[in-house]
């Protein structure tokens, strides 16, 4: 199936699909995907090995374009390219690459894609927008990391601005922008980032297999709670950075004296963060992956998210995959996972900053076994819900339609003047009346 060819100028949106309608053909999709999705933490690493694989199986040829660490040569049968990088100056474990070599443009070509799909923000998605350009090629960015809330976190304040403009003009130039949230979503159309007609969410996703409660482990929270499993647990999985809002853990724990946390992840501000709580119960175990990772959910009490710039916030769907009960703060695109409607269900929010209103929700969890069962079970279910299947062929059969609909429409308007001119001056001979 072909999406319908855009005839109406007045016209808005992508004509809409109706469900038999909307397998599309295979297709060849070239991913750019910075930092590497083989070499990351956690639910950024899942849902892109997840993505590919799940296109895969659906019949689509898939090249990746992404930073040498950990890039095999090949995923379920994806071609992976590895560009040169350098680290992130603020980052240094975070490679970047611009991706524009003449081997990489050389390699995109030969492979001819479809549709190009780019992570953004970073480095890479200015060398997948140029190759677009260059090779007449509808381009999706979705949108991951909210930059402009973590520099003033990193650098300077004025540079917030700029991001924004930055921001603007790569969205502007994409044919479809993805976001993982509807929060995130609101906030791009209200900084008039492009056409809110153009900003679309892309579902949530969880590997529910990797992450289930089965994996629950003695050795593992023997491990987390430095010999002391009796004690309440609490576990936070994610990057250790600045803007992750990680010195509330401290007023928390200051609270909370027969409590243990630990801390799964690594990142620039793990020192500082480890100096915070030097001569308290908590546990650093730096970066864990597989089973290890999945042992580590399963192996906690409570899992508490207080950073407030998270696009979605994949690990808090991953922990309720896990059966962890979750105590998010309001914020971001964690409601979009514990909306109003379940709060006390599948999960707690509190306000952000507020410790107060973090304790009521987490002391109850920690000291009451069968609420923790009621609320962690509950959890689960919900996850359950979220198959990565689903995710990717939305994605596919309507997100990719849409933006190749609109990479139509502009193709088409951009012509237009032109046809109009030549219209003019090459007009038809009148017709002959044989009469």
């Amino acid at each position: 199936m072909t999406i319908t060819e855009y005839r109406d100028e007045d016209e808005e949106n992508p004509p809409s699909l109706l469900e038999s309608e909307i397998v599309s053909k295979p297709r060849r999709i070239a991913l750019f995907v910075e930092p590497s999705p083989f070499a990351y933490v956690s639910g950024y690493k899942n849902r892109f090995q997840n993505f590919i694989k799940y296109l895969r199986e659906m019949g689509d040829e898939v090249m990746v374009v992404t930073t040498h660490e950990g890039v095999p040569q090949e995923f379920y049968g994806a071609k992976l390219i590895g560009s040169r990088s350098f680290p992130c100056p603020l980052y240094e474990k975070v490679p970047l690459s611009l991706a524009l070599s003449p081997r990489i443009i050389s390699e995109v070509a030969q492979f001819k894609p479809d549709i190009i799909h780019a992570s953004s923000p970073g480095i890479m998605v200015f060398g997948a927008l140029a190759i677009a350009k260059l090779l007449s090629v509808p381009i999706v960015m979705s949108y991951h990391t909210h930059v402009p809330v973590y520099i003033p976190r990193y650098t300077f304040s004025w540079l917030v601005q700029p991001m924004w403009l930055v921001i603007k003009f790569l969205h502007r130039a994409a044919d479809l922008t993805l976001v993982p949230s509807a929060a995130l979503g609101k906030e791009l159309e209200e900084a008039n980032v492009t056409t809110a007609n153009k900003i679309r969410l892309w579902n949530k996703g969880v590997d529910s297999e990797s992450f289930h409660p089965r994996y629950r482990s003695h050795e593992m929270r023997l491990r987390l709670s430095n010999g002391e499993p009796e004690r309440p647990l609490i576990v936070h999985v994610g990057r250790l950075g600045a803007e992750k809002n990680l010195e509330f853990f401290r007023r928390i724990m200051d609270r909370l004296p027969e409590a243990r946390i630990a801390f799964i992840g690594d990142g620039p501000y793990r020192e500082e963060l480890e100096n915070m709580f030097s001569g308290m119960p908590a546990v650093f175990t730096g970066m864990l992956h597989g089973e290890e990772l999945s042992q580590a959910y399963a192996s906690g009490d409570v899992f508490v998210m207080p950073s407030e710039s998270e696009t979605l916030g994949l690990v808090v769907l991953e922990a309720m995959s896990s059966g962890l009960p979750v105590v998010g703060v309001r914020a971001g695109g964690i409601p979009d996972i514990i909306p109003e409607d379940q709060e006390g269900k599948t999960g707690y929010l509190f306000n952000p900053g507020d410790a107060d209103d973090c304790l009521s929700k987490l002391v109850p969890l920690l000291r009451d076994h069968e609420l923790r069962e009621t609320i962690g079970k509950a959890a689960r279910e919900e996850t359950e819900k979220y198959d990565w299947r689903a995710a990717t062929r939305k994605i596919r059969n309507e997100q990719y339609n849409a933006a190749i609909w609109f990479w139509r429409k502009k193709r088409a308007e951009f012509l237009r003047p032109f046809q109009w001119f030549f219209r003019r001056i090459f007009q038809a001979p009148p017709a002959i009346d044989y009469r």
